[in-house]
């Protein structure tokens, strides 16, 4: 036999054991507990819809997920928490949009959320819905920028670089409008803020403000997706409000480590997308105004990677400060 023929057949014999080996990793994980990290705090929305994941999962997977919420800095203290870990699928980040937009509001975070973290399965996206007190006599979302133009009005967000943040950036950008940021360490703390109405108002996940909206606590004044919310049918849109290029997508989903094994992502992906297409979970999803987002790793990668490059490009033209 040739060298060449030997080479050809070592490198076959390789390529063999190492797919064998990776289809093992894929069976035999997980072996052990799970922890999720959910970088905002307790009664977020971004946990409310993880918690309501994480329990059927953890039984499809056979193995506790341990959720921690470890809040603050717009979710970069999560994330970065996340990024330094082993990338061996036991350590998981259950996060938002906030993580594209976290680039542009800390450049100097101690990790780069496009690269040093992975796609697995987005649980679908949520309308943030602009909300204020009644006790400010506002009943529109015309007449709350209209009262912002005149006087010095506050909003209140979950943490600079969130997505209640950078939810209201947006909004307020269209209407050519400027307000002061009241940044909270979570969205239950500035909502309660807002209801009291010592912040004038916020862009909340429907998820977290719908409680507060039926009680009567705050009234709901626009939702900010490109179509009115099944959960609000009532509300208008941002852009039907008047204000162009307001809509901002709130996702929600699971990331990794950069460097976690392919076949331990494409299982919990799949894992994860089979938990989501559970009647009950999606009777649960309901009262939460979710929208299915299936992407694949992959997708959710390219889509995390544009949406880095649009809002860094949006904060240099508009000369936002996150601060």
């Amino acid at each position: 036999m040739t060298p060449r023929g030997r080479f050809l057949i070592l490198s076959s014999v390789a390529l063999a054991a190492s797919w064998w080996s990776y289809q093992a990793l894929a069976q035999t994980w997980p072996a052990r507990p799970i922890r999720a990290i959910v970088p905002f705090s307790a009664g977020s929305t971004i946990d409310l819809v993880g918690r309501i994941v994480a329990e059927p999962l953890s039984t499809a997977l056979g193995q506790p997920i341990v959720i921690e919420n470890r809040g603050g800095a717009g979710g970069s203290i999560g994330s970065a928490l996340v990024a330094k870990t082993e990338p061996d699928g036991y350590t998981i980040l259950i996060h938002a949009s906030a993580h594209s937009a976290a680039p542009a509001a800390y450049p100097d975070a101690p990790y780069n959320a496009g690269r040093d973290f992975a796609g697995v399965a987005l649980f679908g996206s949520v309308p943030n819905v602009t909300v204020i007190s009644p006790k400010k006599g506002i009943k529109t979302l015309k007449e709350l920028i209209e009262a912002a133009r005149k006087d010095s009005f506050t909003f209140a967000s979950a943490g600079i670089g969130s997505a209640t943040h950078w939810a209201a950036e947006r909004l307020l950008l269209s209407a050519g409008v400027k307000a002061t940021h009241v940044p909270f360490k979570g969205g239950p703390e500035a909502l309660t803020d807002v209801a009291t109405g010592r912040v004038d108002f916020m862009s909340i996940g429907i998820s977290s403000g719908l409680t507060f909206i039926r009680s009567g606590q705050l009234i709901p004044l626009a939702v900010s997706t490109q179509k009115r919310s099944t959960v609000l049918p009532d509300v208008p849109t941002t852009i039907e409000a008047g204000y162009p290029d307001s809509d901002y997508a709130f996702w929600l989903g699971v990331l990794v480590p950069a460097k976690t094994p392919r076949p331990i992502i494409d299982r919990l992906h799949a894992e994860v997308n089979k938990v989501l297409q559970l009647p009950a979970l999606i009777e649960k999803f309901k009262p939460q105004g979710i929208e299915p987002m299936p992407l694949k790793p992959l997708e959710i990668d390219a889509l995390i990677t544009k949406e880095i490059a649009n809002n860094i490009a949006i904060v240099k033209a508009a000369g936002l400060k996150f601060n």
